[in-house]
C-alpha cells in the first residue's frame, strides 16, 4: 500500500492542464522558439554569433504551461535574463578558475534577481553560458545584446500575443489584476461589506507565508471562488436560473418611445424593462433611474412637471431631449444563461448590486428575469427542504 502511494506520489502531473491545452502550449513552445531563433539569426552581425541562449527553453516552458506563475510575468522573464548576462559576463571576464566563476556567476545573478525583483531561474543557466564557453565570453558585453536582448525581448512579446490571443489566457498577470481591480473599486460603490475572501486578504496572507506559492493572488482568488461555488452546489443541489425566473417579463425595444416605455413601467409596476432586438436579443435595460438622470432640477422645481415634460411627445419635429427607449438605456447588461446554477447569481446581486438578472437561452434569447425576491425564495424553501428531510 505504501509502495502505492508513493508511486502515485511520484507520477503527480506537475501542470494541472488538459490535453488539448497541453498541446497548445507545446505547438507554443515550438512556434516561439523557432521564430526567435530566425529572427535572431538575420539579426546578428557576425556568422558566428549565437543566435539562441539555452535558457530560453527553460522560459518558453514557463511561459506558456505556467503563465499565470509570477516567476513567468514580462519584468522577471526580461530583467533577469538581462541582469543575469550581466553578471555572467563580468564574471567570466575577471575570474579564470572554472569552479569559482560558476558558483560567482549563480551566485550573484540570484542576488542581483533578488534585489530588483525579477526573479527567473532560468536566467541562472544564462548567467552560466559566458564562464563555461570561451567562444561566448569572447563575445564581451555585446552578449547583452545579442543574442539574449533580442531573445528575451521577442520571447516576451510572443508570449503576450499567444497567450492572451490565441490561448485566451490572462497574460501578464498584471492586465487582470488592473481588471480585478476596477472591478472592485465599482463594486465597493454598491456594496460596502464585502462577505468572502478578497484579492487584500490573499496578498496580505502570501506575504505572511515563508513558502512560495506559484500562483498569483489574482489567480488563486478566482480559484477559492471557484471553490466556494462548487461547494454551494454540492450542498444545495442543482437548481438553475430557469427553475426560479419568472417567464412572463415585458419588454420594449430600442426605437419605443420614452413615454410608452414609462406607460408600461406604471401598468405593470415594475422598475426595470429589458430592452431587446427584433429576435429577442437583450441590448440593454432601462429602469426608473434612467428616466430621472436626464432631469435637472434645482430646490425649487417641481419633479412631477419636470418627469411628465421629459417623458411626454415631442410634437416637433426636431427636439433636445431623448425620445426613444435606446437613447436612454444603459448599453452594459448582465446576463446568465438558464442553465447556469443559482449560486453565480450570488455574487452578481450581493457584491455587484444587480436587483435582477435577464436570462437568456443557448441561442443568447431571452427567456425570462430572476429577481432578489426570487433567489431569496429558492434559497429559503430549498434550506427549508432540507431541514425537514433531515
Amino acid at each position: 500500500m505504501k509502495l502505492i502511494l508513493l508511486i502515485q506520489a511520484l507520477t503527480v502531473d506537475p501542470v494541472q492542464l488538459n490535453l488539448k491545452a497541453k498541446i497548445l502550449s507545446m505547438l507554443a513552445c515550438f512556434c516561439a522558439i523557432f521564430f526567435v531563433a530566425l529572427t535572431t539569426q538575420s539579426l546578428a552581425a557576425l556568422p558566428n554569433s549565437p543566435i539562441l541562449v539555452a535558457s530560453m527553453g527553460a522560459t518558453a516552458v514557463i511561459l506558456f504551461f505556467i503563465p499565470d506563475s509570477p516567476l513567468a510575468q514580462p519584468w522577471p522573464v526580461f530583467s533577469g535574463q538581462v541582469c543575469s548576462a550581466f553578471v555572467g559576463m563580468s564574471i567570466a571576464l575577471y575570474i579564470s578558475e572554472t569552479a569559482s566563476s560558476a558558483a560567482a556567476a549563480v551566485g550573484g545573478s540570484v542576488l542581483l534577481m533578488l534585489l530588483l525583483r525579477c526573479l527567473h531561474p532560468p536566467a541562472t543557466a544564462t548567467a552560466l553560458a559566458p564562464v563555461m564557453s570561451e567562444n561566448i565570453s569572447e563575445l564581451g558585453y555585446s552578449f547583452l545584446l545579442i543574442p539574449v536582448g533580442i531573445n528575451v525581448g521577442l520571447m516576451v512579446l510572443l508570449a503576450i500575443i499567444i497567450n492572451r490571443w490565441v490561448l485566451n489566457r490572462d497574460y501578464p498577470s498584471a492586465f487582470a489584476t488592473e481588471a480585478n481591480t476596477t472591478k472592485q473599486n465599482h463594486t465597493a460603490q454598491t456594496a460596502r461589506h464585502k462577505i468572502g475572501i478578497s484579492t487584500k486578504d490573499i496578498e496580505q496572507a502570501l506575504q505572511n507565508s515563508d513558502s512560495f506559492v506559484d500562483i498569483t493572488a489574482t489567480k488563486l482568488s478566482h480559484l477559492l471562488s471557484n471553490t466556494e461555488m462548487n461547494t454551494f452546489k454540492r450542498v444545495r443541489g442543482n437548481i438553475i436560473c430557469a427553475d426560479i425566473m419568472e417567464r412572463d417579463i415585458c419588454t420594449v425595444e430600442y426605437g419605443t418611445e420614452v413615454e410608452d416605455a414609462w406607460q408600461i413601467m406604471q401598468t405593470e409596476k415594475t422598475k426595470v424593462i429589458p430592452v431587446v432586438d427584433s429576435v429577442n436579443r437583450v441590448i440593454g435595460i432601462i429602469t426608473q433611474h434612467d428616466f430621472f438622470k436626464y432631469i435637472n432640477l434645482n430646490a425649487y422645481d417641481n419633479l412631477q412637471e419636470q418627469l411628465r415634460s421629459f417623458i411626454r411627445r415631442t410634437a416637433h419635429i426636431k427636439t433636445s431631449k431623448p425620445e426613444a427607449v435606446g437613447h436612454i438605456m444603459s448599453r452594459t447588461v448582465v446576463t446568465l444563461a438558464e442553465t447556469a446554477h443559482i449560486v453565480e447569481l450570488i455574487p452578481l446581486m450581493t457584491l455587484q448590486g444587480h436587483r435582477q438578472i435577464p436570462i437568456i437561452n443557448d441561442q443568447h434569447r431571452l427567456v425570462g428575469m430572476v429577481y432578489q425576491a426570487n433567489l431569496v425564495a429558492a434559497l429559503y424553501h430549498q434550506g427549508l427542504a432540507q431541514s425537514i428531510s433531515s
